[in-house]
């Protein structure tokens, strides 16, 4: 029997996202033994510092650098990442497979919704496109930075008497919380990271055996979506640290992208969208940065990058 070690981070998401991912392949590859591996990042382990020096001193992203290690040191044949987390680059030797078909995109508060929070309400998230968004819809919001794994942020709702705090409405429902939403976050005023909801399937380059298992578990639309996305992303020189909201919908052959970047204390925002070929989503993701650049998002993302 052929065994394929499939790593994760440790949470109870990560852990939801590689059920969730090896469910079809079970049933498809009874002759395959897929091993799960749990792999601490420097992002799980210290949960007190800005999420910035933590991946500075790491050397990446907070949350992919240990399993990105694991991958090329040949511990691991495929990591499943959640796709926003992970830097726009890939590694020499790695490549991303195309992802599943994503969960939904949405941004969702829970403890109250956007209209229902009093005047200065505490609001908790760590995410700086959420903070900037939020204050752009709500100046009066008090940001109140928290971090950890879903249900630990859940939890900070009573812990730090918080008014409400925001998460991907994906991660929520993943682990079967969705009856704690209290309201899903509209899409044209907080567009979501790039990549949000999708999987992140990495493997090595020369991984055959991994190839071929894996065949045929990306979902198309969603790998150009969010292609356009990250490539868009990558022409604004972000990352998962400022304040960059996309959004690709395909409809037919054709593809749209909206981008969004705002200013970390909400007072500035600029936005764009533009359609191109389905086949095309890399040069559709550096049209609308170039149409983002345009309007000074430059300064924008500047700003955010030393205020982070």
């Amino acid at each position: 029997m052929r065994t394929l070690v499939v790593g994760s981070r440790a949470s109870h998401l990560a852990r939801a996202q590689v059920r969730e991912f090896l469910a079809p392949l079970w049933e498809r590859c009874p002759d395959v033994a897929f091993r799960q591996r749990v792999i601490t990042e420097a992002g799980d382990q210290d949960r007190r510092s800005a999420l910035r020096d933590v991946s500075e001193r790491g050397g990446g992203s907070a949350f992919s650098v240990n399993q990105v290690n694991a991958l090329v040191s040949g511990e691991v044949d495929v990591i499943v990442h959640s796709l926003k987390d992970l830097p726009t680059a890939n590694p020499p030797g790695l490549i991303l497979l195309p992802p599943p078909t994503r969960a939904d995109v949405h941004d969702a508060l829970c403890g109250s919704t956007l209209a229902g929070l009093p005047l200065g309400g505490r609001i908790g998230t760590s995410a700086s496109r959420r903070i900037a968004q939020l204050l752009h819809v709500r100046p009066d919001l008090v940001p109140v930075e928290i971090r950890g794994n879903v249900p630990t942020r859940l939890c900070k709702l009573k812990t730090q008497q918080l008014d409400a705090v925001v998460l991907a409405a994906a991660g929520i429902k993943r682990l079967g919380r969705g009856e704690e939403i209290s309201e899903i976050l509209p899409i044209e005023q907080f567009p979501p990271s790039p990549g949000q909801g999708a999987l992140g399937i990495q493997i090595r380059e020369d991984n055959e055996l991994a190839r071929r298992i894996l065949a045929g578990t990306g979902d198309p639309v969603t790998d150009a979506e969010v292609r356009a996305e990250r490539a868009m992303l990558a022409e604004l020189h972000g990352g998962c640290s400022v304040p960059v909201g996309a959004l690709g919908r395909a409809d037919g052959e054709m593809l749209t992208l909206h981008g969004q970047v705002t200013s970390v204390d909400g007072r500035r925002q600029v936005e764009a969208s533009f359609s191109g070929p389905l086949c095309e989503p890399e040069k559709l993701g550096v049209q609308v940065a170039d149409l983002l650049l345009d309007q000074g998002a430059e300064g924008i993302l500047a700003e955010a990058r030393i205020a982070a």
